[in-house]
């Protein structure tokens, strides 16, 4: 995995230009800490930053292809393709030659070979951009599902981009700035696509192109869901599934880096360690390593809540002990949580105040620990949007409302923490200035315009259709995006298997009866791998991600929310609520302010870190 940034200026001579180029690929230093490298040419300059996973010493970037000491195309490249080896193969019958190992260079090939068509031939995450020398143009290409970031801004004589947008804030002429929009897409839990919340800013969407050019810029689709019938019956629905899943691990498990699996216990983390075991153990290698993050006290006091049943910890370690994994809780207190250089660290590695609280910071801290002894890490995150696991897929009332069921289910207000909502601390002229509801109801109207149907979608598997294009192109966004952020802070490269869009294309278009022909949520992934996990972890009520619950948590909140209000020169108090925050901050009060207290937090933070402008 990497950082990638870069500049296309029709109108200018960038040669001149390295110290501008080399700004932007500084910010990118953590996504690639092994090494860094630029190349200039007159229209074009490319940055990058290396995390070096697969050919160590070939893989050095940006990385060309020349041809009688001529530039044809080159590359800045992000990400993973696990199909390299047979395209490579490919090529070479085709006549190319290579001289490295590495799947960057069948990239630059597959598109001399296929021009744009080949991203389609792509099967993996990554995010690159590609200049074609030959006809001076650029092309920013995402993988399927948006696992890894690409941001651009587009300029009068050609765009900016980046792997996040402090690469582009970084340049000289853009000032960060925000406006309504901007800041209703912030607060919501909508997560648009395509929509950056930086004003002038935007994000390539999964499974797009963006081709730059001296006549401007355009956009293509080159992959979405699409609606196909379903003939296959149970047994060999979920033998597909499990067949797909042991070819999907076994390619996700190359690596010429120290590898593991993150493990929290639950069915999706769990299936994912189990299969990795197996595929190692079957090659000679393993045993697997895991890690699972978990609190001081959190299992022995745990109590439960609307969202999560039971404590994770039992769970990893009767999986761990299962498949004999060399396992490692990270455990983690409110010290940890709390202290300023952690919270900075996660708002430096997410670009804007997101409000997940302690659910950004333990997943930081979990993945610096990991970084010490792994490169590479594989998680079950995205199984639940694939099979239908949360809770509000399989409840009617949120299921039938007209809007996001998340929204409707009261996730957006408790993600961060317990009951409280993530704008009790607003001003109220302020969020009907923003109109968040009707700011919500148009995204979700766009959204369900996309949505592909079969004649015969009538009734419940038409809106589980809905329900499930949803959470596949909109609500994984957020945790893809969360993922991303707080694993490349540290150099860490998170695979998501259950990504892989031959997956789920296929689970997709599966009947809703047979996603839950047993009654329960992730029917048929407990089926297709039920084999290789213990009973108590197959058996286990989907829990999400943990969440401290350690009371000191709330009131260190409080603390740091009394002395923000006391500032007169915070730059969030032009937003906030001055009753609703005083009666949060009272002496006494002992009510749940973590949703709102973590965003307002956050806001301020960052408005203070990186001058951003509110342009409401």
């Amino acid at each position: 995995m990497c950082g990638i940034t870069g500049w296309i200026s029709y109108d200018n001579d960038l040669t001149g230009r390295r110290a501008t180029l080399e700004a932007m690929t500084a910010t990118m230093a953590r996504r690639g800490p092994d090494a860094a490298g630029i190349w200039l040419d007159t229209h074009a300059a490319l940055g990058h930053r290396r995390l070096a996973v697969i050919d160590i010493e070939g893989g050095t970037q940006p990385m060309a292809v020349e041809r009688d000491g001529r530039t044809l195309v080159v590359t800045t490249y992000s990400g993973e393709v696990y199909n390299y080896r047979e395209l490579r193969e490919e090529l070479i019958r085709l006549g190319h030659t290579f001289r490295t190992s590495s799947d960057t260079e069948v990239v630059l090939h597959a598109y001399l070979q296929w021009g744009e068509g080949f991203a389609e031939r792509l099967n993996g995450m990554y995010a690159f951009a590609l200049w074609d020398a030959r006809t001076e143009q650029l092309l920013l290409i995402r993988d399927r599902m948006g696992v890894k970031p690409l941001y651009y801004y587009p300029t009068s004589d050609g765009i900016l981009f980046g792997s996040e947008p402090k690469a582009i804030l970084a340049h000289p002429s853009v000032r960060p700035a925000v406006d309504a929009e901007g800041l209703a897409e912030l607060i919501t839990f909508t997560k648009t696509p395509g929509h950056a919340v930086y004003k002038g800013m935007y994000e390539v969407r999964p499974g797009h192109l963006v081709r730059v050019g001296r006549g401007g810029l355009t956009i293509k689709r080159y992959w979405a869901l699409t609606a196909r019938e379903h003939t296959d019956d149970r047994d060999t629905t979920v033998a597909r599934i499990r067949a797909l899943l042991d070819d999907i691990v076994a390619r996700q498990l190359i690596a010429d880096v120290p590898l593991c699996t993150l493990l929290s216990g639950g069915l999706d983390s769990s299936a994912i360690t189990a299969l990795s075991a197996k595929a190692l153990a079957a090659e000679g290698s393993g045993p697997v390593r895991s890690f699972a993050v978990d609190f001081t006290g959190y299992t022995e006091n745990f109590t439960p809540d609307t969202l999560r049943g039971t404590p994770d910890g039992p769970y990893a370690h009767a999986l761990a002990e299962h498949v004999r994994s060399d396992h490692r809780d990270i455990v983690l207190d409110t010290a940890d949580l709390m202290d300023p250089a952690h919270r900075a660290a996660v708002l430096a590695a997410r670009d804007l105040p997101n409000g997940f609280g302690d659910g950004d910071t333990s997943l930081y801290l979990l993945f610096k620990a990991v970084r010490e002894q792994s490169t590479v890490a594989l998680s079950g995150e995205s199984a639940d949007e694939v099979f239908g696991g949360y809770r509000w897929f399989h409840d009617p009332e949120a299921v039938h409302a007209d809007t996001f069921p998340w929204i409707a289910a009261g996730i957006s207000g408790r993600f961060a923490g317990g009951n409280a909502t993530r704008q009790a601390l607003l001003d109220r002229a302020l969020l009907d200035k923003l109109d968040l509801r009707g700011y919500q109801a148009r995204r979700y109207r766009e959204a369900l315009a996309e949505v592909p149907y079969l004649d015969g979608d009538t009734g419940l598997q038409r809106r589980m259709r809905e329900v499930s294009y949803l959470h596949l192109t909109r609500f994984v966004q957020i945790l893809l995006d969360r993922k991303d952020r707080a694993s490349m802070a540290v150099g860490l490269e998170v695979r998501v298997p259950f990504c892989d869009h031959r997956l789920v294309d296929y689970v997709f278009n599966t009947p809703w009866s047979l996603k839950t022909f047993d009654g329960r949520e992730k029917s048929l992934l407990r089926a297709a791998t039920r084999d290789v996990l213990p009973d108590l972890v197959a058996d286990r009520v989907k829990s999400p991600y943990p969440s401290t619950q350690d009371p000191h948590y709330n009131e260190a909140l409080r603390d740091r929310l009394r002395d923000l209000t006391a500032d007169r020169t915070a730059p969030v108090r032009p937003l906030l609520d001055a009753g609703a925050t005083a009666e949060a901050t009272a002496d006494g009060a002992d009510n749940d302010i973590r949703p709102g207290a973590e965003l307002v937090l956050g806001i301020d933070a960052w408005l203070r870190t990186t001058g951003t402008t509110l342009e409401l």
